[in-house]
């Protein structure tokens, strides 16, 4: 008796991937494609400038003054609420609160409701070419300070953490005295503040402020620079774009 033949059975491979699931793909990477635009328009909106265009403070009612342990406080005589600004010249983050929120803090300082009491630091000398900038440039914007030029001492600090002219950390240059002088002299200094820092008259000054200033700090709670303090409390001013805004 001859075997029974077999029919062959059709193997028919399925598909690897069903439409399915090139769908459900497509949606993922729609979705993480725009979880990353929005972190990135996030972030540039976070940093950009508010205020745009209103540039330092220019009301001549303004006033600058060196205080107690070193503190140079900015505003009118009479205004209505003080913040505590904790900051290094060669902090990249305290020049990014200053080139976001500076116009409008300036603003606000004109207007008579702000005053600002700044603490300039210089932990980060370490990390600068010279190995003692941001004492120098704490002690060039001490040298404004003593002038009594409000106008010129709002210009200068915004200068200094402008981008181009902070210096990188672990960068191969930073700035000379002369070219602090100069600086300062380009925000409305005279000759003879310039002149103050061109022979580095008060960076000891500014050396001591800064000792002063870090205890301060550390008393408050805080970890770093850029801090901004209200009436004892810390302000989250890099994560809340608004901040400056609901000061009064």
């Amino acid at each position: 008796m001859s075997a029974k033949k077999v029919k062959p059975v059709k193997y028919s491979p399925q598909p690897t991937s069903s439409r399915t699931t090139y769908i459900l793909g497509g949606l993922a990477i729609v979705v993480i494609a725009a979880v990353v635009i929005g972190g990135v328009l996030w972030n540039n909106n976070r940093s950009k400038p508010r205020n745009e265009g209103y540039g330092g403070v220019s009301n001549s009612a303004v006033q600058v003054a060196i205080q107690e342990d070193g503190v140079v406080r900015l505003g009118t005589p009479g205004a209505t609420t003080t913040i505590e600004v904790f900051e290094d010249p060669m902090c990249p983050y305290c020049a990014e609160l200053e080139n976001t929120n500076g116009q409008e803090i300036a603003q606000k300082i004109d207007e008579g409701t702000l005053a600002v009491r700044y603490h300039t630091l210089d932990f980060l000398n370490r990390l600068s070419a010279s190995g003692d900038y941001s004492s120098r440039a704490a002690g060039a914007l001490l040298c404004v300070a003593d002038s009594g030029n409000a106008i010129a001492y709002s210009s200068f600090h915004s200068a200094l953490f402008s981008p181009a002219n902070q210096p990188k950390e672990n960068g191969k240059s930073d700035h000379s005295n002369d070219d602090l002088a100069q600086i300062a002299k380009d925000s409305g200094a005279d000759d003879a503040t310039a002149q103050c820092i061109s022979t580095g008259a008060k960076v000891a000054d500014a050396t001591a402020a800064a000792e002063k200033g870090s205890a301060a700090l550390a008393a408050s709670g805080a970890r770093g620079t850029p801090t901004v303090i209200k009436d004892g409390t810390i302000i989250d001013a890099l994560g809340d774009v608004n901040w400056v805004t609901k000061l009064n």
